[in-house]
């Protein structure tokens, strides 16, 4: 399988630059600068990116690799950060820029194979307060803006490319089409990375490693865990054993719908543990929130570990881990491993014969291909963000029975309605949260004091920063009205118009 390699220097967009490569089907990977050339050699790679970063070449502390890289042979790109260090390696000078360059910026290109079919004037994205001020013998400025001499530069005899702007990002106009340029004319790639190719590799891969033993799959009921039950179910079936874990903290009648779907769609064993009295039992009292997701995760990994030990012959563990959650990070020397909830630490007491990670190659939107290429429902496939603490954490105080009770109901009009109108596509993420608020009201002839319902709504690309949702006010006045009307216990309904920043996507 062709690859290209994605050198993360600490920028931020490094996951990003790896799935536009992806989306022109070619494989790419990301490896922190750490990484030691011998490895980057044995990979063979048909191209190299240099990602950005939020230092200075000229600082010596900052991310810097051995100049041999560009000397192997292969293809090499450098965007931003990775344009400026390219430059430094080469013998250029790497100055601070006398006017830095933020956002949206016209690009006057010159002929290039790096600018092939894109019009001479274009605007892009830039980020960047340093700038190349001599660019290195023998190679050529191909791009500039009204600040920026060097916003591109190249030695075709090297097959080295190097520019300011990102154009990663969908701000900057044609930068797809400059990545199309780098991965097909310059680096030769054919585009073999496809989702029906890597379903059947997979299948077969698990059939292998599997053999005639067994697997235990936690299922929650995302995205990840279902796409993994589903391609494990595939390949070995009824060796397959989904142990799914409803805490009484779902969004209406979704634990229902996991089992059924799982159960009806797929050959596998379905372990149902319905725990919701337990997880109120420890809740009860507890207004902290870091208390709240300490209890609740505490007592899920209790519960689960409890049912595997019954369930566990000693054949394999199988997790939802996807790409991002086993990158390693590029911002500095001692870079980690993130820990994300998808990578599952399992109990001393609990042996399994190895851990089985089929996701763990994918990034998200991939993961969502791959879940509808095998007949997963849409609506189980691209399904929201959820905190792991499920509704424990857009409830604000104690969690009761009537509090969960209350806020399925508002969540679910809120959703049935978003699904109606077709407004849903429009937003990234879209939820009701109940603050621990009554507010007085009068329906009919009566006074009220009953609870206010949070509707919180937010456009993104990447959950890093996102933007409060513009839903029409028609659309919001009829979910109001719905909710009000249907949902006993609530008079009020808010609408949240806050961005991230300052305030976080949740609420707890």
């Amino acid at each position: 399988m062709e690859k290209i390699l994605v050198l993360d220097f600490g920028g931020q967009y490094n996951q990003l630059i790896a799935r536009r490569v992806r989306d022109h089907r070619v494989f790419a990977e990301i490896l922190p600068y750490t990484t030691d050339l011998d490895t980057i050699r044995k990979n063979k790679y048909k191209g190299i990116i240099f990602t950005g970063g939020p230092n200075s070449v000229f600082d010596m502390s900052s991310p810097h690799y051995t100049r041999e890289i560009l000397d192997l042979g292969v293809p090499v790109l450098g965007i931003c950060y990775g344009c400026q260090l390219i430059a430094w390696m080469e013998n250029g000078t790497v100055s601070t820029a006398p006017v830095s360059e933020y956002g949206k910026i016209e690009l006057t290109a010159k002929k290039s194979p790096l600018f092939e079919n894109i019009p001479e004037k274009s605007i892009v994205w830039m980020s960047h307060t340093d700038y190349i001020s001599s660019v290195p013998e023998n190679y050529e400025i191909t791009a500039f803006t009204p600040d920026c001499p060097c916003a591109a530069m190249q030695n075709t005899k090297k097959n080295i490319y190097a520019v300011q702007f990102h154009p990663e990002v969908t701000h900057s106009q044609f930068g797809d089409q400059i990545l199309y340029n780098f991965l097909y004319s310059v680096c030769g790639c054919k585009g073999d990375w496809v989702m029906d190719s890597f379903i059947d590799s997979t299948v077969e891969k698990l059939k292998n490693q599997i053999g005639d033993k067994n697997v235990i799959l936690g299922l929650s009921g995302g995205v990840d865990s279902s796409v993994a039950a589903a391609l494990l179910s595939k390949a070995v079936g009824k060796q397959l054993t989904c142990v799914f874990v409803d805490q009484g903290l779902m969004r209406k009648n979704e634990g229902d719908f996991v089992e059924k779907t799982f159960t009806s769609l797929f050959d596998m064993n379905f372990v149902r543990v319905n725990c919701g009295e337990h997880f109120l039992s420890k809740l009860k009292g507890v207004t902290d929130p870091e208390e709240k997701r300490k209890i609740i995760g505490t007592e899920f990994f209790n519960v689960f570990w409890n049912e595997i030990r019954k369930q566990n012959d000693k054949g394999f563990f199988a997790q939802g881990t996807i790409y991002p959650d086993c990158i390693e990070s590029g911002k500095g020397d001692a870079a980690v491993i993130k820990t994300h909830h998808n990578r599952v630490n399992t109990p001393e007491d609990v042996e399994f014969l190895g851990i089985i990670e089929p996701l763990a190659d994918l990034f998200k939107d991939e993961v969502r291909r791959v879940g509808e290429k095998l007949g997963i429902p849409r609506e189980l496939v691209w399904r929201q963000p959820f905190p792991g603490p499920g509704l424990g954490v857009r409830i604000i105080g104690e969690i009761t029975e009537e509090k969960i009770r209350l806020l399925q109901d508002a969540d679910f009009v809120l959703r049935d309605e978003m699904a109606r109108n077709g407004y849903e596509r429009n937003m990234s993420q879209f939820f009701c949260v109940l603050p621990d608020v009554k507010t007085v009201g009068v329906m009919g002839d009566h006074r009220t004091y009953e609870n206010l319902i949070i509707i919180r709504a937010v456009t993104t690309d990447d959950f890093m920063t996102a933007d409060w949702a513009r839903i029409p006010y028609d659309i919001l006045a009829k979910v109001s009205n719905r909710i009000t009307n249907e949902c006993k216990g609530i008079n009020r309904v808010v609408y949240d118009i806050t961005s991230k920043p300052p305030a976080t996507v949740e609420y707890e």
